[in-house]
């Protein structure tokens, strides 16, 4: 049972180190990479920043690869970490999130190929300003698979955060904290393509959720890895 104990624990650690990593992508990828290479609604100093700051837009695609690789990793460690609470739950989860690894390698062949346009290296016949709304409308189309990802990176925190309430090795909390960060993904995902007016206010409102959910999970996993006292079901 002690020796169970310990596999259980250095599961969680390896889950928890790797979440920390694949968090720490997703804001580079996310939130720095755009904030220095897109202006919104604009073709042409898009084009320009993007020029200008070529190697952190090559790093953030970079990244992306480098953040499903982990994310593979993560998922194995968060199945084996939860088979025995419930496999076909554990399963579900798994397979919801993998299902967005395919949309992230086209997304960053839309992002290269972006590149490769705004650079001259492809449809040289086109004017300057037709090959940057072209690369815009590349990078408008990566924009929309990111609320497809969105969609999904919801969907699987909700049989996560079935595993993580009844599983009996973590708090119950957390539990509840992962199905408020996965409903505010879904709802963010909904809103952006039905009423993308309303996007960044419902972004703002679904941040503090995002962050209790997945951060406290990570946290959790890291620190204390498992409750000594726990309990399984089939």
């Amino acid at each position: 049972m002690e020796k169970d104990l310990s596999i259980l624990k250095k599961t969680a650690r390896i889950a928890g180190i790797l979440y920390l990593i694949w968090i720490i992508t997703g804001i580079f990828g996310l939130i720095y990479v755009p904030s220095q290479t897109i202006v919104a609604g604009n073709a042409v100093d898009t084009a320009t920043k993007i020029l200008n700051n070529e190697f952190i837009f090559r790093a953030g695609i970079l990244n992306d690869l480098f953040s499903v690789t982990i994310c593979i990793f993560l998922l194995l460690a968060l199945y084996k970490l939860f088979e025995h609470v419930s496999k076909n739950h554990a399963l579900l989860m798994v397979a919801l999130f993998f299902v967005t690894i395919p949309v992230t390698f086209i997304m960053n062949g839309f992002s290269i190929a972006s590149l490769m346009i705004l650079k001259g290296e492809l449809l040289q016949t086109l004017e300057l300003s037709q090959r940057q709304d072209l690369a815009m409308l590349f990078l408008k189309i990566n924009e929309y698979g990111i609320l497809t990802l969105e969609m999904f990176w919801g969907l699987w925190l909700l049989p996560f955060a079935y595993l993580t309430y009844i599983s009996g090795f973590i708090p119950r909390i957390i539990g509840i904290f992962l199905l408020l960060n996965g409903i505010a993904y879904i709802i963010v995902s909904f809103v952006s393509v039905l009423l993308p007016d309303y996007q960044t206010i419902i972004t703002q409102i679904a941040m503090p959720f995002w962050i209790l959910g997945e951060i406290s999970i990570t946290v959790w996993l890291l620190i204390k890895g498992v409750k000594t006292k726990t309990s399984t079901i089939a």
